[in-house]
């Protein structure tokens, strides 16, 4: 079997600055290593993928650009070139990158911010968040800078991704109800729907709520149904996918036959035919200097959904992809939207899903799936003229609620009130105020309850399990003690943000216990201890020492005692450096409080 055939999906993508088979070049350019392998199997997979995912596209894509607030065409023009870019640059080989519903949101806010929906300005807006996007994530990728979208825990993301869905869909009820309502956050979409509820277009509702309907049925019925009528259950799931068509095709034969559009019924109207065009995004730096952080944020944002989306399917065949080249790709990607008339693009969950189940085996499916929207520019655009834009808005609303996750917050509240106060804010402020501002209140808790918890690590006073060599918590386990040796297992790295802690934690234990003559500080879990760390076991001793009282370490790693080592430190401990907890133990409750002395044989401090 050729590489890169179903039979050797285990070689998955080669990392950036790994393997040889490509050389230098493969490295930034993937397709060089899965196209050295590519046949008519492969193409054949590829191909039927394309057809799928296509079918699906074309409804989303319309219906994204619709919630940007952009003109439904550019929806199409972001799903060519910025697939066919991916497919050079991207090392997932089933990721299907275009328009998704969040980056769409947090467009229509970023290019709002700056111009009325529907304006030139507002277009060129949101091709230079695009711009801005792609170059931002091109350079994070070629200076491997991947690892800092690790700043959006998953409860931060979690709690955008369900505060953002509620948005979406609440966006889109004016579409199904057929009146105008406005607002960039909850309450005032909230009030202003509410304003608006006289104004409702009943031949509008006549489409939006049975769309919405067939389109939520669909998502659980109509594989069942298609199994049921003979169909096996991969090509019925897939079939599922096509839902939106259904529901596309059937509206617009109704806006035709009843006439729809001079009862007030909003369509889709006339679409522009023919390819994208070349475009050029703004180099006004006032406007750019208007729109970089929420490019930023859109960057950040697209990158951490996409990479979890593409590492959870790459898991599915053993193949693995290349964080950092991931982000030269999707910032090659969003560039080639910006100078096609396109809007930031990302990998998206749902499409992904489909091109994997479909059988995609390279990223060629994605560049045949960019062949299939510009046929659809082409020659299809006509044929939407009368789509009614509550069917449009009616397929967004099935989509984002299935974002939103009601379980997450009760899980974390029993797991981690830290991370339940982080998700909650990210919540509370996306909502109330803005999907700008509830990324960052999300990642400002976030650090500052990261901060918080780091500044109070965990200790714990340890005994010696009856006929065991091992010491557990005093509070935890029945163990053995003496009064004249207090053990304390430090279970944090000692940094300047929690030494003061430490210092304070064993003085007031020492002072708890008069008897004591000896204290233990077991630093099995200490992987680090930085200049204040130092600084504090320092005091710690002359304190002690000035008490008559013994310091002394157990378990110290190789790499934190090779750089004590190095410190005057060890030479003025007034105790001694144990290599394990239990010797450390065993010798000093020996010693009924008289000064230890290091063996003959053994150099003070490496005991």
């Amino acid at each position: 079997m050729p590489a890169g055939g179903p039979e050797q999906g285990t070689t998955g993508a080669l990392a950036p600055g790994q393997g040889t088979r490509g050389g230098v070049l493969a490295q930034y350019f993937p397709i060089l290593e899965w196209g050295r392998g590519y046949n008519s199997s492969i193409l054949t997979s590829d191909l039927v993928a394309a057809v799928i995912v296509t079918i699906m596209l074309i409804p989303q894509s319309l219906a994204y650009a619709l919630l940007a607030g952009l003109p439904p065409v550019v929806g199409l023009y972001a799903s060519i070139l910025p697939l066919i870019a991916y497919a050079i640059f991207g090392t997932s080989r089933t990721l299907a990158v275009g328009p998704v519903a969040v980056l769409s949101l947090m467009t229509a806010s970023a290019a709002g911010a700056v111009a009325a929906q529907g304006t030139e300005l507002y277009l060129e807006a949101a091709m230079t968040l695009a711009a801005l996007s792609g170059v931002m994530l091109a350079i994070l990728g070629l200076l491997r800078l991947g690892f800092l979208a690790n700043l959006l825990s998953h409860p931060v993301i979690s709690g955008f991704i369900t505060a953002s869905g509620l948005l979406i869909a609440t966006s889109q009820i004016k579409h199904i109800l057929g009146t105008s309502a406005g607002g960039d956050n909850w309450p005032d979409m909230l009030g202003s729907l509410a304003a608006s509820i006289g104004g409702i277009n009943l031949w509008t509702l006549a489409v939006g709520i049975p769309a919405t309907a067939f389109l939520f049925w669909v998502r659980k019925g109509l594989k069942p149904l298609l199994v049921r009528i003979g169909l096996p259950p991969r090509l019925a799931d897939i079939g599922a996918k096509g839902g939106p068509v259904i529901a596309v095709a059937a509206t617009i034969l109704a806006a035709i036959i009843f006439d729809l559009g001079a009862r007030g019924v909003n369509l889709v109207g006339a679409i522009p035919q023919g390819l994208p065009p070349f475009a050029l995004p703004s180099t006004d730096l006032a406007l750019i200097e208007q729109l970089w952080v929420p490019a930023l944020l859109i960057s950040i944002i697209g990158f951490v959904e996409s990479v979890s989306v593409a590492q959870t399917l790459a898991a599915k065949r053993r193949q693995r992809i290349a964080p950092d080249q991931e982000l030269i790709g999707l910032g090659a990607s969003n560039i080639a939207s910006a100078f096609s008339g396109g809007y930031p693009v990302t990998g998206g969950f749902a499409r992904s899903a489909v091109n994997f189940d479909a059988g995609a085996q390279t990223p060629a499916a994605g560049a045949y799936t960019a062949m299939g929207i510009a046929l659809a520019t082409l020659f299809l655009t006509p044929l939407l003229f009368s789509l009614p834009i509550a069917t449009l808005a009616a397929t967004i609303i099935v989509a984002v609620l299935s974002l939103v996750d009601l379980k997450t917050p009760r899980l974390l509240w029993r797991y981690s009130k830290a991370d339940f106060a982080a998700h909650m804010a990210t919540i509370v402020v996306t909502l109330l105020v803005g999907v700008e501002m509830g990324v960052i209140a999300g990642v400002a808790v976030g650090l500052l309850l990261y901060l918080w918890r780091a500044s109070r690590p965990h200790a714990a006073i340890v005994g010696r399990v009856p006929e065991t060599e091992h010491f557990r918590n005093v509070e935890r386990h029945k163990v053995f003690t003496v009064p004249h040796v207090l053990s304390i297992r430090i279970d944090e790295s000692l940094t300047y943000l929690n030494a003061r802690w430490l210092e304070e934690y064993v003085l007031e234990r020492v002072a708890e216990q008069p008897e004591v003559r000896h204290v233990i500080l077991m630093c099995s879990a200490v992987n680090e201890i930085d200049a204040s760390g130092l600084e504090s076991i320092e005091a710690i001793n002359h304190r002690l020492g000035d008490a008559g009282i013994g310091l002394h370490l157990s378990e110290v790693k190789g790499p934190v005692m090779d750089r004590l080592l190095r410190t005057p430190f060890v030479e003025e401990l007034n105790g001694r450096v144990f290599l394990s907890q239990n010797r450390a133990f065993h010798e000093l409750s020996m010693n009924g409080g008289s000064e230890a002395v290091p063996p003959a044989d053994m150099p003070r401090g490496m005991i």
